[in-house]
């Protein structure tokens, strides 16, 4: 009696893996949708907890950094100064969290049938996208009840959005693919983004760091990130300083190209592993 073997493995050459991701295209949108749907499914709220969550963390850093502290604010409402901040971190903070556990997630799939694994922590990015969309609104409300209006830069504002996304994707993909064989991390995520949230400059501007631990500072590639968008939405009171900006972009390009290769190097052992 002849039995079959049933063998689930990416496409053995470079480019038919990239096209094959192409060709699932649909399951990527599946599961994006999917997840946008359950994350807010049975609550009396829904999506506007999207909303809630950072402008109640607006207001606290508002209340701790602005009123009690009387930190800078680069001439501009702190409100603004913080939530222009907020954006990009809670995009990050969010991509991280649900990237690192889409593979476990999504284990019953990746068990069954090949696809490219890829998919699955790309649409988890691509869901905080969503959310990072959504909390814009509050940004724009912002700046509608102070009267604020940003210069010419916010044009380069796709830029930012564009780093911001690679970094999410970059340690999202080192993440998921440490937490499926080291289910620690799953721990260690809410640390990391908690602590995260206090070192990176959301609550205030780079500027109060003393210049000579500026350079170091930016070795979190968030730094980059988020002074880009302040630079980008407030305006002229807003300089980026440059040598760190080039520092946490070079770190955003070196996470996210390994994040891609080892990905692909340990994917073959997934449905293995989970």
């Amino acid at each position: 009696m002849e039995t079959s073997e049933l063998i689930i493995e990416a496409g053995r050459a470079e480019k038919q893996y990239w096209r094959d991701i192409w060709h699932y295209r649909e399951l990527f949108y599946f599961l994006a949708w999917r997840d946008i749907l359950v994350r807010y499914k049975q609550t009396s709220i829904g999506i506007a907890w999207a909303l809630i969550r950072p402008f109640l963390t607006m207001i606290v850093f508002t209340v701790v950094f602005g009123s009690l502290a009387k930190l800078p604010s680069e001439g501009v409402p702190y409100p603004i100064l913080v939530f222009s901040a907020m954006l990009p971190w809670q995009f990050f903070a969010n991509s991280l969290s649900e990237s690192s556990n889409s593979l476990i997630g999504n284990a019953n799939l990746i068990s069954k049938v090949y696809f490219p694994r890829l998919v699955i922590p790309t649409s988890a990015v691509v869901v905080s996208f969503v959310d990072f969309l959504i909390s814009g609104i509050i940004l724009l409300g912002l700046m509608t009840w102070y009267n604020f209006v940003p210069s010419w830069r916010i044009i380069t504002l796709p830029v930012f959005i564009l780093i911001a996304f690679a970094a999410s994707m970059g340690c999202g993909l080192w993440l998921c693919s440490l937490n499926v064989k080291y289910r620690d991390f799953r721990y260690i995520v809410p640390f990391l983004v908690q602590f995260g949230l206090y070192i990176s400059p959301v609550g205030f501007s780079s500027s109060i760091v003393p210049e000579r631990w500026r350079l170091l500072y930016s070795v979190n590639p968030m730094v980059g990130v988020i002074d880009g968008f302040r630079w980008a939405i407030l305006g002229s009171e807003s300089q980026i300083y440059l040598p760190g900006f080039a520092l946490s972009l070079g770190l955003v390009v070196l996470l996210c190209i390994t994040g891609i290769q080892y990905f692909r190097k340990v994917e073959r052992t997934f449905a293995d592993v989970i």
